[in-house]
Order: C-alpha cells, then structure tokens, then sequence
C-alpha cells in the first residue's frame, strides 16, 4: 500500500509558498495603499519626489493587492482544491515551481519599474513588454499544470470550483495577450497595437473583465470550496452552481463599454455594455445566494468560528458590490457617478469585502492542514482580524459614497447665467473629510493583515511539515 501512496501524496509546498507570500503581499500592497490614500489627506507626503508621488505608487498599489495578493491567493487555493477534488498530484511540480517563482519575478518586475515611471498608462495592465511577456508564460504555465491535473484526475467528475478556477485561468490569458499587444519601441517602452476608441475599447474590455475573471470568478471557485468544508455543508444547490457559471462567464464578457459611457465609444456599444450590465446581477446574486444557502442549519457556527465569517461576510459584500456595480453602469447614474470617488467605493467594496475577506478565509482555512496543525495559533487574534477588516472596509466604502455623491452634485450644479457654481478646487475641500476617514479604514483592514501575519508565523513556527505531509498522504489514501 504504501507505494502507492507516495506518488499521489499531494503537492503542498507549491501552496504553501503562495500561501505565505499571499499575506506578505497583502500587508505590503495594502500598506501602500494607506500610504497613498495618506498623500491625499497631506499632500506632502509626497516628497516632492517623482518616484514616491501618487501618480507612480497608485498603479504599484493597484498591481500588488490585484496581482500580487489577490493573484498568489488564487493561485494557493486552486493548487489547493484542484489537487483535492481530483484526488491527484499535481502533473508537474516543476512546472508549478516555476509558475511560483516566474509570478513572484512578475511582482518584483512591478515594484522596480512602476515608480521609475514605466508604465503603458493602461488601467491594470500597466506593465511595460517585457514584464507583460513573462506574466503571459507564467499564465500559460499555470494553465498547463492546473487542466493537466484535471486530465489525470482519480474522479469522475470535475468539482464545480475547479469550472470556475479553468474559467478564469483561460479567460485572463486572453485578455492579457490581447489587450498588451503593443509595439516595441526600447526596452522599457511601448505603444499600444490599437489606437483611439478601439485601444479604449479593448483596455476596458480587459479592465472590466480583470475584474469580472481574475477578481470574481477564481474567488468564486474558492468560494464553491471553501464555503461548504468549512461550515461542513454541502453546497446549497449544484443545479445553481452549475446555472450560475454557465450565466457568469456568458455576460460577463460584454459588460466593459460602461466604464466609457459619455465618451466617443459608439452609443450602441455603450448600451450594450450597459444592458449587460444588468442582467448580470441574476447571475451574480444566484451565487451569493447559493454560498449563503450552504449555511442553511449551521448558521450557528458564526458566533464561534471566525474563518467562516470572514467566508459569510464575504459573500455578503460580494452581493452588495454586484448590485452595485450595474447600478453604476445605468447611463444616469454614471452621469453623476463616474470620475468620482463612488467608482473607487465600488471597487473597494468587491476588493476588501469580497476578495480580500475571502481570501483570508480560505487561508485560515488552508494552513493548519498545509502545516500539520489542529487549527491556527490564536482563534481570538482570527477574531480581532475580523472586526478590524469588517469595520475598514464599511467605513472606506461609505466615506467614498459621501465623496463621490457630494462631488457628482457639486461638478453639475451650475448658476442661473449657465456658469458652474463651484470650482474643481471647492469639490476638493468638500472631499477633504472623506479622505481621512477613507485613509482610517484603511488603516484599520492593513492592521488586520498584520495580526494575520503573525498568527501565520506562529502556526508555522509550530508546525511539523513532516506531519502534514503525512497527513497529505492519509487524506488521498483516505479519499481512494
């Protein structure tokens, strides 16, 4: 028997590695984004200094809580569930090794080169050429080994998170090759393959869709696991889920002409995107409720188990941030809404309620059982993360509300004579207060992360990798 074990004995290192470097980019990129939320409240913070101004560290913000945290959390979780729902070791660890170490090089490629200022000025797609091709055969990398582990698979039947996790892996790749199509014109520059409403068009069909695939369904394959193993249900409904994806990843697509409504996009094309829009609330609330759901008689383990809360409220945010979201996208809504700062309370409440809580979740979750421990160091330090990222995320979402109400009104308001009634300057002052409540929240949620990072650093501490490695084996031998 026990040669039989060894070899499907479960790859744990790889995820242990983005596990870990999940919370160290964590603290790193939202510590970052205090700090910038910081220069908005004293500007001087600044320094006067091209390389420390908001203009160069809000895209580094952007890629290291996007890319670095949300990126290293998807890629831990899906090596995760994909090697535990299929019963099989991942197909190459070689492969999965690389995809560790070329994703961090991405990250480190970020941190060098966006504040001296090399950027392609795209939206979340910052990176100049050469970083952009690595991330490409990085992504591709992953691919391989995540969709050859499915091939090799000891069950029947593909888990519905693991549709979710080959979704968002297939359609990321193709957002990025396309949307960095550019022409090289030196090491560190670039321009784009499109040009005028075209390149828009398509920066926003990736903008839009980095957030609809990378953002929202690969935490959604999280969500089908975690949720159920940790409030120890099964998924409320499979018929859902299975409806739920089909629904997602069919509208998703064509949602990204809102972000340019009022511009010289065709009308028809920003109808389209805002009909889309709409429609996609069905599809994303039958999520929500399908995660909410799975506690139906176990909603007691809330008030003792503060992983599963971080997984509940998370999808409590989720479904607030999706009715959101097509709201925003209706033309006379954005009229008031958009280039203020509801869009950057918007994103924030997908970005810390939805995917950072969830993907703290599904951490606690993960790394007793990826150290060979019963449960994490301190259960009350869990709890005190909670309330720290729960409070920080309401209090930035609902001074940006404020702001961006208060600044769409004030932009619009004109006299009698036609004249606008208050200068950019005025609105400025008016958002003054949000700011600084804004730059609390998020400080509140960074503080969170650093209790999670020693929570982490004392269950490893404690571990014994031996153990879980034995418990690895145990639980593919227990699964046969």
């Amino acid at each position: 028997m026990s040669t039989a074990i060894s070899p499907t004995a479960y790859n744990y290192k790889v995820v242990r590695q983005f596990a870990i470097m999940t919370v160290v980019w964590g603290i790193l990129g939202m510590g970052l984004g205090v700090f910038i939320a910081s220069q908005m409240v004293w500007p001087e913070l600044n320094f006067g200094l091209p390389w420390t101004s908001f203009g160069r560290l809000r895209p580094l913000h952007t890629n290291l809580v996007i890319f670095a945290f949300g990126g290293c959390a998807l890629f831990a979780t899906s090596y995760y569930v994909v090697q535990r729902t299929c019963q099989t070791r991942l197909i190459s660890d070689s492969l999965a090794a690389f995809t560790f170490w070329g994703w961090q090089a991405v990250i480190v490629g970020a941190i060098i080169t966006l504040p001296l200022g090399y950027t392609t000025t795209k939206e979340y797609a910052e990176l100049e050429w050469p970083i952009a091709i690595l991330l490409a055969i990085v992504w591709v990398t992953y691919g391989l080994v995540f969709f050859g582990t499915i091939t090799k698979r000891k069950t029947k039947h593909i888990y519905v998170g693991n549709w979710f996790y080959g979704a968002f892996i297939v359609v990321t790749a193709m957002l990025h090759i396309v949307n960095h199509m550019s022409l090289p014109v030196s090491l560190f520059k670039s321009y784009s393959a499109y040009s005028g409403a075209t390149d828009a068009m398509i920066q926003w069909w990736y903008g839009h869709n980095a957030v609809g695939f990378f953002l929202t369904t690969g935490f959604l394959g999280m969500m089908y696991y975690f949720v159920p193993k940790q409030a120890e249900r099964p998924i409320y409904s499979y018929r859902l889920s299975i409806v739920h994806f089909w629904a997602l990843i069919t509208l998703y697509i064509w949602a990204g002409p809102h972000h340019l409504h009022y511009t010289a996009l065709p009308d028809w094309a920003q109808s389209l995107g805002m009909a889309m829009s709409i429609i996609l609330l069905a599809p994303s609330w039958g999520g929500m409720i399908n995660g909410m759901m799975t506690l139906s008689g176990a909603w007691h383990k809330l008030r003792t188990d503060p992983i599963l809360r971080f997984l509940v409220v998370s999808l409590a945010f989720y479904g607030m941030s999706t009715f959101e979201g097509p709201m925003m996208a209706i033309k006379t809504v954005n009229s008031l809404s958009h280039y203020t700062d509801w869009t950057i309370g918007h994103v924030h409440a997908g970005a810390l309620g939805w995917v950072a809580m969830i993907s703290i979740g599904a951490i606690y979750h993960m790394i007793p059982k990826l150290f060979g421990r019963a449960q994490m160091h301190s259960i009350g330090l869990i709890n005190a993360h909670f309330w720290l990222a729960t409070i920080g995320t309401v209090l930035y979402i609902a001074s940006m509300w404020v702001n961006g109400i208060t600044q769409g009104l004030m932009w619009r308001a004109i006299n009698d004579d036609g004249t606008l009634t208050y200068s950019f300057v005025e609105a400025l002052q008016a958002s003054h207060p949000g700011f600084i409540v804004r730059a609390l929240g998020g400080a509140f949620f960074a503080s969170g992360m650093l209790l999670m990072a020693y929570n982490v650093y004392r269950t490893v501490r404690a571990s014994d990798p031996v153990e879980a490695e034995a418990a690895a084996k145990i639980a593919v031998v227990g699964a046969h």
